[in-house]
């Protein structure tokens, strides 16, 4: 049996989705104890600015493997609090149906964004190569990238401009009007900021200085896109000249803080900044909001321009839903058909249970 526990934005804000968070490098060895504890035969893990899941095969019944997994997930966090509506656990056939929407984009802040598919393979390999993947969800995970090929050729659900760089983009243009003459640091040389450098500078940016651990990376990127790369620990040098900053790092803390900031401010006569983090855990501390002329925007303010993109989509739901759920029903060998509930967040809300 197959089954998905997991926190998302739809059901928990970014402080809570922070502190489950998973670092990359630990995935394979949280995996290895998953499994030694003999909880699942098979597992994945995603981790993203905006879900933790964590996909499974396991022997036990439904309520034991949903109560271990629970209790796995708030152990290895060493979180104390209860958890009841912001965690979901679904099991087969809504497993299947949630991984596929997943891999579509349909279950995505923005509604059908092509990042997660590639969040998705790349947690996929991360298991496979580890030898934590086995015939069931290496057959789930390879069909579900098959059905994100065909939504992706079969409807408009994908069309437009839906990444989460690129409705940062779209806020810095609501912002400032306009990002021609605006100067435009990158904090993080990952996926995400990459493809937010290359919407900033086809709205008009006029430079781009990208700043990351590995310097060689920021060298890399600031290349490619005709920018500058500064060494991370000198990166607040440039701030007297920034308006826009996008971060999305891989820290544990926040490397951007009011104490900080605020003498930061005066250098650039408190001429206005945008501040738009796309990590998590979060990279800026939201006290920096209360500064004057500072604009602070996290992961979860993106929903708004989010909302506007679904009213565009809204009318392809119905046609991915479909397409999904006969795949799911195909994978599983099912020979009856059941219709798909109207709510886009929870397709199957009544199996939706806490431990």
């Amino acid at each position: 049996m197959i089954v998905v526990l997991g926190l998302s934005h739809h059901s928990s804000p970014v402080e809570l989705r922070e502190r489950f968070a998973f670092h990359e490098a630990r995935v394979p060895a949280i995996l290895q104890l998953l499994r030694q504890e003999r909880i699942v035969e098979e597992a994945v893990i995603l981790s993203t600015c905006n879900r933790v899941e964590i996909y499974a095969s396991t022997p036990l019944d439904t309520p034991k493997a949903f109560a271990e997994l629970k209790e796995f997930l708030v152990t290895c966090h060493d979180y104390r609090d209860p958890l009841t509506d912001e965690i979901y656990m679904l099991s087969e056939p809504q497993s299947i149906h949630h991984l596929f929407k997943v891999a579509c984009g349909i279950d995505s802040m923005v509604l059908g964004e092509t990042e997660i598919l590639g969040q998705l393979k790349k947690a996929y390999d991360l298991a496979l190569q580890h030898q934590h993947t086995g015939p069931r969800l290496n057959k789930a995970f390879q069909r579900a990238f098959n059905v994100a090929k065909h939504i992706r050729t079969e409807t408009s659900i994908q069309r437009g401009s839906v990444s989460v760089g690129s409705v940062a983009v779209e806020l810095a243009e609501k912002i400032f009007s306009s990002l021609d003459h605006r100067h435009v640091m990158i904090i993080g040389a990952g996926d995400t900021s990459e493809k937010t450098a290359r919407a900033l500078l086809s709205r008009g940016a006029q430079s781009i200085i990208v700043t990351n651990r590995s310097h060689e990376r920021a060298q890399a990127l600031a290349t490619e896109f005709g920018g500058r790369a500064v060494n991370f620990d000198d990166w607040s040098n440039e701030f007297a000249h920034i308006d826009i900053v996008i971060s999305s790092t891989a820290a544990p803390h926040h490397i951007l803080t009011r104490a900080k900031l605020e003498p930061l401010m005066k250098l650039r006569k408190n001429r206005p900044l945008l501040l738009v983090d796309i990590a998590v855990p979060r990279d800026i501390d939201p006290e920096v909001n209360l500064l004057p002329n500072v604009y602070l925007y996290n992961i979860d303010d993106l929903q708004a321009i989010a909302d506007d993109y679904l009213k565009q989509r809204k009318e392809e739901i119905v046609r991915c839903e479909k397409i999904i759920h006969q795949k799911a029903e195909s994978l599983l060998g099912l020979k009856t058909s059941t219709d798909i509930a109207g709510d886009n967040r929870l397709p199957f809300p009544n199996l939706r249970k806490s431990a």
